[in-house]
C-alpha cells in the first residue's frame, strides 16, 4: 500500500465508526452529556469532522465543506471546535442526525478525492515551516487521524453510557 492508500483506509474506518456510533440515536440522544461539562456525541462527530475539514482543505487548496453547512448547524462560519466552553459545546445541536453523517460524508469524500490525486512523494512537502521539525502533509493528515480517532472513540464511549442509562 502507499501512504495515502493507508490514510485513506484510516479515515475510512473513521467514517465507518462516526456512522455506526451516530446510528439510531435521536437528537436528544447526541446532546447527551455524561456531566454537565462534557462533551455531546454531536460535538465530538462534529468536532473531528471539523478539524478534518479545516485540514484536508487547506492541503487540496480547496473551500472547507462546512461553507455548505454551517448554517445548516446554526453556528458561525469560523466555529471549529477549539478551546470551546461547555456553552459552545451545548450550541452544537441537531434537528436531524443525520445531518452529522451528511457533512461527514461530505468531509470524507473530499479527503478520498484529495487522497487518491497525491503521491507518497507529496506527503513530504512541508506544510507549515514553522514547527521544529517542519511539518510534512503527511504529519499533518497523521494528526488529523489521530485527533479524529480519538474523538470518535470517546463519542463511541458517551453512546455505551447513554445505553447503559447512564
Amino acid at each position: 500500500m502507499t501512504g495515502p492508500e493507508v490514510l485513506l483506509d484510516a479515515f475510512s474506518r473513521i467514517r465507518e465508526t462516526v456512522h455506526e456510533v451516530v446510528d439510531g440515536l435521536s437528537p436528544q440522544d447526541v446532546v447527551f452529556r455524561v456531566d454537565p461539562e462534557a462533551n455531546t456525541i454531536a460535538w465530538l462527530v462534529w468536532h473531528l469532522t471539523r478539524v478534518q475539514d479545516d485540514h484536508v482543505a487547506e492541503l487540496a487548496e480547496q473551500e472547507q465543506a462546512w461553507a455548505r453547512f454551517h448554517e445548516r448547524f446554526g453556528l458561525p462560519a469560523d466555529a471549529t471546535g477549539f478551546g470551546d466552553s461547555p456553552e459552545d459545546v451545548a450550541a452544537v445541536r441537531v434537528d436531524r442526525v443525520a445531518l452529522l453523517t451528511e457533512y461527514h460524508d461530505a468531509v470524507h469524500q473530499r479527503t478520498a478525492e484529495y487522497l487518491a490525486g497525491i503521491t507518497d512523494d507529496d506527503l513530504d512537502e512541508v506544510v507549515d515551516p514553522a514547527w521544529d521539525p517542519p511539518v510534512t502533509a503527511g504529519v499533518r493528515l497523521v494528526s488529523v487521524v489521530g485527533d479524529d480517532m480519538q474523538h470518535v472513540g470517546q463519542a463511541a464511549f458517551v453512546r455505551g453510557v447513554l445505553e447503559r442509562g447512564h
